[in-house]
């Protein structure tokens, strides 16, 4: 089963932040709120993890991950991003976008898209994500909760205790959240190209 935390939204309990953080160390799965919807997270060295997350939205080998990111220093040790790149990018974050970017060696195999090598980046704008982040000094390997078959991720904390119980280590509830996933930006072929509308204003890179 499923262990259930009730966060504070603005004031996240530390001793809650870092149970959650030793289930991450240990291996563990979560189901964590952002700032756009549900994700599911692990460590960036969770091979289980990842595949876990892989069965239970049933996903295929080319689907892009996200490594979600506290800022822009641990952000710029798993892609590679230029100066004239890196202004666009940051004048959009933190927030609702992910961007696709060749990956630095710092990220696993496994986690690249086979072919081209990228993988999705993304700094939320989420006091709970932020201090689970500060609290795990590294990326979580993430992807949007959203279940195969249907067309809207879950959005309650309890809901996906419910029917997710024995698939992930853990929930965390912090009270509403976003209900709409990133929005997807491309910059893998140098200009932007919008994958995914969602969240984030996409005019910025159109």
């Amino acid at each position: 089963m499923a262990r259930y935390f009730d966060v504070h939204p603005d004031s996240p309990q530390p001793r809650l932040i870092s149970q959650v953080v030793e289930l991450l160390h240990a291996d563990g799965l979560i189901a964590y709120p952002t700032d756009s919807c549900y994700a599911l997270g692990c460590r960036l060295g969770n091979k289980e993890g990842i595949e876990r997350i892989r069965e239970i939205r049933s996903l295929g080998s080319d689907h892009h991950f996200t490594l979600v990111c506290r800022d822009f220093s641990q952000f710029g040790q798993f892609v590679h991003v230029s100066n004239a790149l890196f202004r666009s990018v940051k004048a959009a974050t933190p927030g609702g976008y992910t961007f696709i970017l060749p990956a630095t060696k710092e990220v696993p195999r496994r986690l690249l898209h086979p072919r081209k090598k990228t993988v999705g980046v993304r700094i939320p704008d989420h006091v709970v994500t932020q201090a689970l982040l500060a609290e795990l000094g590294e990326p979580l390997v993430s992807s949007t909760l959203l279940l195969p078959d249907e067309t809207e991720p879950l959005t309650q904390g309890w809901e996906i205790k419910e029917r997710l119980d024995h698939e992930v280590d853990a929930v965390i509830d912090a009270g509403e959240c976003g209900a709409t996933p990133t929005t997807v930006v491309d910059f893998s072929q140098g200009e932007p190209e919008i994958l995914r509308r969602g969240a984030g204003d996409s005019s910025l890179f159109e």
